[in-house]
């Protein structure tokens, strides 16, 4: 063989070694992150449980892609197999629970926190202390759209000054419950208003709006106290502010609610790192949830919850609707 034959030959030869070793690297490198997907926790819904999971994370040292759409909108994420966790502000409803069952996705339900909505004004309002059910009824209803426009249409002592309303968006399970409770329908309102998945934003229009009334979580609330003013809630009982001891109590009626995960069984049983992350979740909240200003559960409400990880259980307990008033303790009972 001639010196250029075996130096030809000799090049086939590693490039023959260049492209199998090559390829093993893609084998692995693919593998990898396919490994990679399968430990991904990816977290969308709600902005109201979103600082919550956001905190959990953090204290548990686990990197997760934490997100907030709405829980509408997280849930049509869940239902379509984008992520493993749906923060929610309400219970799966019939429709998103028919979502997954067509998707093939069972779910895991886990009860975190107690919130309140909170009705909320801007400071320089000195004519307003509480305001009642039916009052808020009349102004949020789909009758009350380019109807009731002044205060004085809401109370005929209060001033004949423009209401500007402000308020969660339709993607947003608060905004569900808030229709559910006071309306009387799910995301039945009038559409006038100024509407925003982000409570920090509407935060700070009603600070910067004297005429302003409107509605979010009480985290967001208590997180700007000093720049907002809330409303006392009369459901017939008398004025009743969103304080810690009067929602766990049930005195805020009807907008004292749960908060939920929505955990997808099939990532709980194949991602240890799931696990491990809402055993962390869970198992210490009492002592901190109150600092992202929402409200704990029962110490027996989340040793229910750490079973519910630890066997898996799926399906929910709230049959599709929206529940006032829920006991989490009566409801996880077994």
């Amino acid at each position: 063989m001639s010196r250029r034959s075996e130096n030809r030959n000799r090049g086939r030869g590693l490039a023959m070694l260049a492209a199998l070793a090559l390829a093993a690297i893609a084998t692995v490198s693919g593998g990898n992150a396919g490994v990679a997907r399968a430990q991904q926790i990816v977290a969308d819904g709600s902005s109201t449980v979103y600082p919550i999971t956001a905190e959990a994370a953090r204290r548990t040292d686990t990197r997760i892609d934490n997100n907030f759409s709405g829980t509408t909108a997280g849930f049509r994420r869940f239902c379509a197999g984008e992520t493993q966790i749906s923060n929610a502000s309400r219970p799966i409803d019939n429709d998103e629970i028919a979502a997954c069952a067509d998707a093939g996705i069972a779910f895991v339900e886990l009860p975190v926190a107690f919130d309140a909505l909170a009705v909320v004004v801007n400071p320089a309002n000195d004519w307003a202390t509480s305001i009642t059910v039916d009052e808020l009824r009349r102004l949020w209803e789909p009758a009350a759209e380019g109807v009731i426009m002044t205060w004085r249409q809401i109370r005929a002592e209060w001033p004949d000054r423009p209401v500007t309303l402000y308020g969660r968006g339709r993607d947003s399970g608060t905004y569900d419950y808030f229709t559910g409770v006071i309306v009387g329908k799910t995301r039945a309102s009038r559409h006038d208003y100024q509407a925003s998945e982000n409570e920090e934003e509407l935060a700070a229009a009603i600070a910067s709006d004297p005429n302003a009334l409107g509605f979010f979580g009480v985290g967001a609330y208590f997180r700007h106290w000093e720049e907002l003013k809330d409303l006392a809630v009369d459901s017939g009982q008398g004025p009743v502010h969103p304080a810690l001891r009067e929602v766990l109590s049930g005195r805020y009626q009807p907008l004292g609610r749960p908060l939920f995960l929505y955990v997808d069984a099939a990532a709980l049983k194949s991602n240890p790192q799931m696990s491990r992350f809402l055993r962390g979740y869970l198992s210490d909240m009492r002592n901190w949830v109150h600092f992202t200003g929402y409200m704990p559960l029962s110490a027996v409400a989340y040793d229910k919850a750490l079973a519910r990880v630890d066997a898996g259980t799926t399906g929910t307990r709230f049959n599709g609707a929206l529940q006032v008033g829920i006991g989490i303790d009566d409801l996880y009972n077994n």
